[in-house]
């Protein structure tokens, strides 16, 4: 088993109970409700969709790339904001959307399970300060985000 099965497990266990719950949301819940960033409950979904795609990505570059490597960091200087405003998550069909997260978040699974543990400490320069970053710290960094976001949506459909 590898080093990262319980987060896999983790990511499996929130899309079983969160598909369900997402499709059953209001198209004025998903729509018009916005946490602190100005963000929708489509936008914050776009957003973690970003974030696995991108994952997704450095994951594999960092398996057979020099290191530590040069990738673009999509999530500072508010290029987050860019991608989600680009891409028009506002507008995307929410049945569609959720299927999207969903399977790359599954892909994602995968993907980890197949990791070539001798390229954990391969590095990518983050744009934070050219910070460096192992594929370690990447993976384990991905199941705490993907929470954060999950409990801002949570906070959104409680909103009375």
């Amino acid at each position: 088993m590898n080093s990262f099965e319980n987060a896999c497990q983790s990511i499996l266990q929130l899309l079983e109970v969160w598909e369900p719950r997402l499709l059953s949301l209001h198209e004025e819940t998903i729509s018009k409700r916005r946490n602190s960033q100005n963000r929708s409950i489509r936008q914050i979904l776009g957003h973690l969709y970003d974030s696995v795609s991108n994952n997704t990505h450095r994951i594999v570059h960092l398996q057979y790339r020099e290191t530590p490597m040069t990738y673009p960091n999509y999530a500072t200087n508010g290029n987050n904001d860019r991608w989600i405003a680009i891409q028009n998550y506002q507008h995307e069909n929410w049945y569609n959307l959720v299927q999207l997260w969903k399977y790359a978040n599954l892909h994602l699974v995968h993907v980890v399970r197949n990791v070539d543990d001798s390229r954990l400490d391969h590095q990518w320069i983050s744009g934070e300060e050219d910070r460096l970053i192992s594929l370690r710290q990447n993976i384990e960094g991905y199941l705490p985000h993907f929470e954060l976001h999950l409990r801002e949506i949570e906070a959104l459909i409680d909103q009375e």
